[in-house]
């Protein structure tokens, strides 16, 4: 039985060029690339060293707080380069493929039978612990934890996102597989949100389905716990990516790890936006040529999506968490009288000067132009707009500025991520980096107190 979740404040930024429901397999790329930053507030102890051969599903690193933690390969190959930064902190692993496929083999898990520690044990070596994150601080899970739910959002309103009915398709054994073992290791329910009943993870046994409907956040797995049980201070809840749960279910029932996903490769700046089959940490340059390659050199390329991506100055490779790579054209260009003239041309929540209220459905050509540049915060109420989640935006966000721990547990820090407030800062007349400021206050709390 389903419960129904409708969000009524949002946005939904409508952009040209959303992929097509064609999928390639992308062949080989010459090299993959982990990138210690996907992991936040983790000390890596390394397994290999440059030069060494790996296999896929094998270890790289460790965790340095729970030994048990590995961090694994997605291919077969050599280490090419281990790229160090101050402190010979590691920044980034990148690994020679040899085309092998050459994997490392595990024990299966009986998921009727085997216990808890079981599962997570073979979570944890097969190198899938990873992809299950905590909140509060929106960091890996501590495997030593019960949390009081387990939440996983599957469906994506974030623009150009994947399709995840259609990337998801044909692995229900493998989404089963995953969410049952999951089952097991809270004591409450796994929450999962769809957009309808025939949605691919409608049919799945063994947890508590959410028909969730309305414009973006409703897709955020933070929108999903705010409305279905909320965090209160000294509780924890876990989240996964749906995209995840078909690597972890291959992991449980075949015993090797796969880091094979499906991608959205979307956006103006694409010859033929798509889907690609590819593997974790692959170059975003053969992602791209998969995809019919750019329409122009003046693009931006994005790891991720237009809210919450990060910009990839050159082609670089995948990351860790990543279900798309949008590209959309570069705003380096002035406007002369931008502010001071009525457009057509983008999207605003206000009805100043901007006529996209007119037709909602209209589609836009966006560019990375912030159209303004940074200030004070101004009081204008837009961000209560595009919020759903029962919190105040604009006082969290200054009480996070000032450092005032108290107030940031009294107004809900424990409860988001910075992915909660993309929408915000993209709909911010000052300008201001919210999902930096949320980052950062979310360390000072995990760091004073745990």
């Amino acid at each position: 039985m389903s419960t129904d979740i409708r969000i009524k404040k949002g946005l939904d930024i409508n952009l040209v060029g959303a992929a097509q429901k064609e999928t390639s397999i992308l062949k080989d790329s010459d090299s993959y690339q982990i990138n210690l930053d996907d992991f936040h507030g983790i000390v890596p102890k390394l397994l290999l060293k440059q030069c060494e051969k790996v296999k896929a599903g094998q270890g790289l690193f460790f965790n340095k707080d729970n030994e048990e933690m590995l961090f694994v390969s997605p291919v077969s190959g050599v280490i090419d380069e281990i790229k160090r930064g101050a402190r010979r902190r590691v920044l980034t692993i990148t690994i020679k493929a040899d085309g092998t496929d050459s994997t490392e083999k595990l024990q299966t898990v009986n998921l009727e039978n085997d216990s808890a520690d079981q599962i997570k044990k073979a979570l944890l070596a097969g190198g899938c612990w990873p992809f299950i994150k905590q909140r509060p601080y929106d960091i890996i899970a501590n495997p030593a934890d019960t949390p009081k739910g387990i939440f996983i959002s599957g469906l994506d309103t974030a623009p150009l996102a994947a399709d995840l009915d259609y990337t998801l398709a044909g692995s229900e054994k493998y989404l089963q597989a995953a969410v049952t073992a999951l089952g097991k290791l809270t004591s409450g329910s796994v929450h999962i949100s769809v957009k309808g009943s025939s949605s691919v993870l409608a049919g799945l046994e063994g947890v508590q389905l959410h028909t969730v409907s309305g414009p973006h956040p409703a897709g955020l797995v933070g929108t999903l716990i705010n409305k279905v049980d909320p965090i209160n201070k000294g509780e924890r809840v876990w989240t996964v990516n749906a995209a995840d749960l078909e690597i972890i279910g291959k992991l449980l029932l075949e015993g090797e790890f796969d880091g094979s996903r499906t991608i959205a490769v979307a956006g103006s700046g694409v010859s033929k936006p798509s889907y690609v089959r590819v593997k974790l940490g692959a170059e975003i340059k053969t992602v791209l040529d998969a995809a019919g390659g750019l329409t122009d050199e003046n693009v931006r390329v994005i790891n991720g999506n237009v809210l919450t991506g990060t910009g990839v100055a050159s082609f670089r490779y995948l990351r860790f968490y990543n279900n798309s790579v949008t590209v959309i054209p570069e705003g380096n260009d002035y406007e002369l009288f931008g502010w001071a003239k009525p457009v057509s041309n983008k999207v605003s929540i206000t009805r100043a000067l901007t006529l996209s209220w007119l037709n909602k459905r209209k589609k836009y050509n966006l560019n990375t132009n912030t159209n303004g540049e940074h200030r004070a915060f101004v009081l204008t109420g837009q961000y209560e707009q595009v919020f759903p989640l029962d919190i105040y935006p604009m006082q969290l966000l200054k009480s996070c500025m000032i450092k005032d721990l108290d107030e940031m547990e009294q107004l809900g820090l424990y409860e988001v991520a910075p992915e909660d407030f993309a929408l915000t800062e993209f709909v911010c007349v000052s300008k201001q980096p919210h999902q930096k400021i949320i980052r950062e206050a979310l360390d000072l709390l995990h760091k004073e107190i745990g």
